[in-house]
């Protein structure tokens, strides 16, 4: 079994995350993807549209094995949220209004299973430092229009 390139590991494994999350949501262009790990709500590993206009967050469980989604994305935008908050170990907790809470973290790197036929199996590392930044700026920016002690800059 001959091991994928790095490059073309990483874009393999984007493009299994795309999928999982274009098949749950139409206007998927609109959102910017990472992929995250989580601790709470639906624990495990999940991928993350986010968008700054509307502000919002969408959460796409994933099965960790096939990358495909485990249940029904959640939405969640200032007409459902009920908190969000940066966590000890740098990580996220984000509620909604029905009482669902996801508590995450998005590294730079992750080793995820690549699904597929057997000259594709394995693992691989997917790279997203840069969409991990931008994440750590959007959210910045979610949770100071959400705290209305923070005044937001137009």
């Amino acid at each position: 079994m001959e091991t994928p390139n790095v490059e073309s590991a990483d874009r393999l494994l984007k493009d299994h995350l795309h999928r999982a999350f274009d098949a749950q949501i139409p206007n998927f262009g609109s959102y910017n993807l990472v992929a995250a790990t989580g601790t709470s709500g639906s624990a495990g590993l999940k991928v993350i549209g986010f968008r700054r206009e509307p502000a919002e967050l969408v959460l796409c469980p994933l099965n960790p094995r096939t990358l495909l989604p485990s249940e029904r994305a959640i939405s969640v935008d200032n007409t459902n949220i009920s908190h969000v908050a940066l966590v000890s170990d740098g990580g996220y907790e984000v509620g909604n209004s029905t009482g669902r809470v996801f508590r995450f973290n998005v590294p730079g790197l992750l080793s995820l299973n690549v699904p597929g036929d057997e000259d594709r199996r394995g693992s691989a590392i997917l790279h997203q430092e840069d969409d991990a930044a931008d994440f750590v700026d959007f959210m910045n920016t979610f949770m100071d229009q959400l705290d209305p002690a923070v005044p937001v800059s137009t």
